[in-house]
């Protein structure tokens, strides 16, 4: 993976441009592995384990590819506790708890808009 360098002012990070920071960014967090994962930390810090039970569907290769995305973008701190065997938990960061509103807002629309959308496909696919 190649990471883009940003040099400039934050008000510069265009997500139109393909050579964006910002649009890396944003395609590393808007897919809906990251997203849920997301909401399953949004209470609590939670184990590896833990996690992967409450995203349901997740493989164990996606949970880890996410979960160290979303390290490296500062969004959730990894803990190792020295135990035998390691103890490791995963929370969200200050900046993930306020993506987190963006992810609740979100589910709520998905939530409010469901009943529309399930019959547009009904008639779409007819």
């Amino acid at each position: 993976m190649v990471t883009k360098q940003f040099r400039g002012s934050p008000e510069e990070a265009d997500l139109r441009r393909a050579d964006s920071l910002a649009r890396e960014i944003f395609s590393d967090v808007a897919n809906k592995w990251a997203l849920l994962i997301i909401e399953a930390l949004s209470e609590r810090t939670l184990r590896f384990s833990e996690v992967r039970e409450e995203v349901e569907g997740i493989s164990h290769k996606m949970l880890t590819q996410n979960l160290r995305m979303l390290e490296r973008n500062g969004l959730v701190a990894r803990t190792v506790h020295p135990t035998v065997p390691p103890r490791v938990e995963y929370t969200l960061t200050e900046p993930g708890q306020a993506l987190r509103a963006t992810v609740d807002g979100m589910c709520g629309w998905t939530q409010r808009y469901l009943g529309h959308i399930d019959t547009a496909r009904r008639r779409f696919d007819a």
